[in-house]
């Protein structure tokens, strides 16, 4: 461009003028020297021109100036000139300016708004960029040029993707693109990449754009500030990982499932390769031993890991297989002095402890791993394992926050695993009990095949209160039970092993199903009044109300079925032809409401019948439908295998989620009755004769069925209980035997009083009869009937030699 100069004394008078100036403003010499430079001026341009223009200008009088001034032209028009202000010392003493100045109407619109802006520029935080309409460089500030590591000579003329290839350029391109062609500004546009400056390390950066105009809307490029945000960046990401870990990590008490949320949660927010290791000892619910030295490595079990690379190819440990580190490893270190150990930079030509660990050699070298982190889980004082986190090819090295981060994370999901530990703890010993609370074996019989399946809930719910027995009773009959009480935990299985011993107890006394449950309803209410009275709070209550139970009792000599429930779902029935129902069975209340009766039914089952019992979990486990698992039920049933335990295992296989939130038993019985060969019935007359009948009639039976050496004490069993029967009670009378696992006397009379054993003195004439019979025989009882009551007693079919 071209320049013209003047000069002006310390008055602002013109003394010096140039041809240029002459030619520029119209104005020659003659008409110009000797005259102050405000006659030139035209109205200010802006608040920086002074209106006068007079030298000294604000500011230091050694200092130059940079001016915009409106100028009028000889033909009356106004010039824009940009001018420069620059003291000279002359040999008179006084100080004059030497002004050059250019036609900032015909120069390009950056070189003559260049001097005027640079000083501010350069001094702003941000770093600042111009560009013109072809999105190349026409000027960045110095804090630019610092925070990228290209200076503007490098830059001049050039696009930003040929300058910093590494830094999104693209991306960055196309936002000022459309800056350009909208003219609408782009605000704190966020991108990555690696600069010059630090071309190791990912950086941040937050952007805005701006379009440039003239005074006439002519676009002249683009300008854009931008500042690190780095720092801020990662801090945001620390804070949000943080915050989401809280909800993503621990949402069960399970071991695996919390140790993969673990992996998954750092993969890849904070590495590209994470893994969870546990001491064998947590799995099972106890505290692990001080880790001391090499011996406590193959303790560790892997739990679970992740990686950005699909199938994690890094991986040396299997899941579930022992995880062992050398002595001198990282992982090691973080165990025996449980603090967290970052190696910034992995070396596999260093002679470092990979030496001692081809395998994890092998990986870091194949894979690129270069920085690692071990923390050790660690909550409430005692170090559950470790989680060892890696980077690999492009990610930057750990540093010091990044091993802050991990262990505050790690933390977290070490609480939660110790939570899991000791929920682990308790749920074995609830299972430990429950287990030493149910059945240990089945009674044996011939007149009932049984198969049992009793599956605890493996879910959130816990070791529930479910239970099933099969109860021997007199007269070759046997009890089948199910129940369940409400609630989960050791509360449940205890509550429940009182009320398996407490139906042991009433089955045992010969009660009818709805008297039984009837009498069970009643100590369950005492249960809860004791509760009361203590004042617990509800938990240990709702052990107790709410409790079902199914009783059953089969009469093989019969083929009867005596049911009662308590508001249990009623059994199956499915026939040999296949064919699945239910019985309309009355379903009272649950127990410990104590309002309404029970009520029993009686139904005959055929021969070979399979009868169902189950508890509720069957059926209602994670909110499944009712009328669809029922239905489902049927269809399981019918299609179902002779063979007891294979329809236990279809049923359970066709029935039950995994995991199940809810206890389950089932319990299957096929029953058959009794031969009639096996059952010998005498009606008798109330006549003191008709006991050497019956005496008769017994050993005659007996010796039918190969029983001679029975012969004599059944005689003497028969004896005491017929004449009992007919000295105390009333009509009818009946002697009934059979021979099943044992030799069974039954003696019927109409009668409602209950014989008592008695110690007769010596001088009694009587009262020996029922002290002979318990002395003779297993044992005996008394069970009544709806017309009086039976008067049993049970044999061994081989003698006992102690008996006499």
């Amino acid at each position: 461009m071209p320049t013209v100069t003047a000069v002006l004394d310390e008055r602002g008078t013109v003394v010096g003028w140039s041809k240029a100036a002459a030619a520029l403003t119209g104005w020659d010499a003659a008409e110009i020297l000797g005259r102050s430079v405000s006659a030139l001026a035209a109205s200010p341009v802006n608040r920086f021109t002074p209106y006068d223009a007079r030298p000294p200008w604000p500011g230091s009088p050694d200092q130059d100036h940079d001016l915009v001034v409106r100028i009028r032209h000889r033909d009356g028009g106004v010039l824009l000139l940009g001018v420069r202000a620059t003291p000279l010392a002359h040999a008179s003493g006084d100080r004059n300016w030497h002004l050059s100045a250019i036609d900032l109407g015909h120069a390009s619109w950056w070189d003559a708004s260049h001097a005027v802006l640079r000083r501010f520029l350069d001094r702003s935080p941000y770093g600042i960029a111009v560009l013109d309409t072809e999105l190349r460089y026409v000027w960045v500030n110095e804090t630019l040029e610092r925070m990228a590591g290209v200076p503007l000579a490098d830059r001049i003329g050039r696009r930003m993707h040929e300058v910093l290839p590494g830094l999104s350029p693209f991306a960055v391109e196309r936002q000022m693109r459309t800056v350009l062609s909208t003219g609408v500004p782009v605000l704190d546009f966020e991108y990555q990449g690696t600069v010059p400056a630090d071309p190791t390390r990912r950086h941040a950066f937050s952007t805005s754009f701006l379009r440039l105009d003239d005074d006439e809307g002519r676009v002249m490029g683009v300008c854009y500030m931008g500042v690190d945000i780095t720092e801020r960046r990662r801090t945001r990401e620390r804070l949000t990982l943080l915050t989401e870990s809280g909800a993503r990590i621990g949402t069960t008490l399970d071991f695996v499932t919390t140790a993969r949320e673990l992996a998954a949660t750092a993969v890849p927010d904070l590495a590209d390769f994470a893994a969870v290791d546990l001491f064998d000892e947590v799995l099972d619910g106890q505290e692990p031993t001080t880790v001391t030295g090499r011996s406590g490595w193959p303790r560790l079990r892997r739990m679970a890991y992740h990686s950005v690379r699909p199938g994690s190819p890094e991986v040396v440990a299997a899941l579930g297989r022992p995880a062992r580190y050398t002595d001198m490893s990282p992982m090691a270190r973080c165990l025996r002095d449980g603090v967290p150990v970052l190696e910034a930079r992995l070396g596999v030509d260093d002679k470092g402890w990979l030496a001692d660990d081809p395998d994890r050699r092998a990986a870091v070298a194949a894979w690129g791993l270069h920085s690692l982190i071990a923390v050790p889980l660690r909550a409430r004082g005692t170090v559950l394992g470790l989680v060892v986190l890696m980077r690999s090819r492009t990610s930057d090295p750990f540093e010091t926050d990044d091993l802050a981060l991990a262990e505050e994370l790690v933390s977290r999901a070490a609480i939660c695993l110790d939570n899991a530990r000791r929920y682990t703890r308790e749920h074995n010993t609830a299972l430990a009990l429950q287990h030493s609370m149910l059945p240990q074996a089945l009674p044996a019989t011939s007149t009932l095949e049984i198969a049992h399946r009793y599956i605890p809930a493996t879910g959130r719910g816990g070791v529930g209160g479910d239970w099933f027995d099969v109860i021997p009773l007199s007269g070759a009959r046997v009890a089948l039970v199910v129940g369940d009480v409400t609630g989960h935990g050791i509360t449940s299985a205890a509550t429940m092993g009182r009320l398996r011993t407490a139906v042991r107890t009433l089955a045992d006394i010969d009660l009818p199903p709805d008297e039984l449950l009837a009498r069970l309803d009643d100590l369950v209410l005492s249960l809860v009044d004791e509760q009361v009275a203590l004042q617990h709070d509800e938990g240990p209550l709702c052990a107790e109300l709410g409790t079902t139970c199914l009783y059953a009792v089969y009469d093989p000599a019969t083929r009867e079925c005596t049911v009662a429930s308590a508001g249990h779902p009623p059994p199956a029935v499915v026939t040999t032809d296949g064919k699945v129902t239910y019985p309309e069975l009355p379903t009272g209340p649950p127990l410990g409401i104590g309002t309404l009766p029970f009520e029993a039914i009686t139904m005959q089952l055929p021969e070979d019948a399979l009868l169902v019992l189950f508890t509720d979990g069957l059926l209602l486990d994670d909110g499944r439908d009712l009328t669809a698992s029922t239905d489902r039920l049927l269809a399981v049933l019918a299609a179902a295998p002779t063979n007891l335990e294979a329809a236990c295992d279809d049923v359970v296989a066709a029935m039950l989620p995994t995991p199940q939130n809810d206890d389950v038993a089932v319990l299957m019985a096929r029953p058959h009755g009794l031969d009639p060969d096996r059952i010998a019935t005498w009606d008798l007359l109330r006549d003191p004769a008709v006991v050497a009948d019956a005496r008769a009639m017994a050993a005659d039976t007996l010796r039918t069925w190969g029983l001679d050496d029975l012969v004599f004490t059944t005689e003497l069993v028969v004896s005491e209980l017929v004449t009992n029967a007919v000295r105390y009670a009333c009509d009818p009378v009946r002697l009934r035997l059979i021979r099943q696992a044992t030799l069974i006397c039954e003696v019927w009379d109409g009668g409602s009083t209950s014989p008592r054993l008695k110690h007769a003195r010596v001088t009694d004439e009587g009262g020996r009869g029922l002290y002979m019979v318990a002395r003779l025989t297993r044992r005996w009882g008394t069970r009544y009937t709806p017309d009086g009551k039976v008067i049993w007693a049970e044999q061994s079919l081989e003698p006992d030699p102690d008996t006499f």
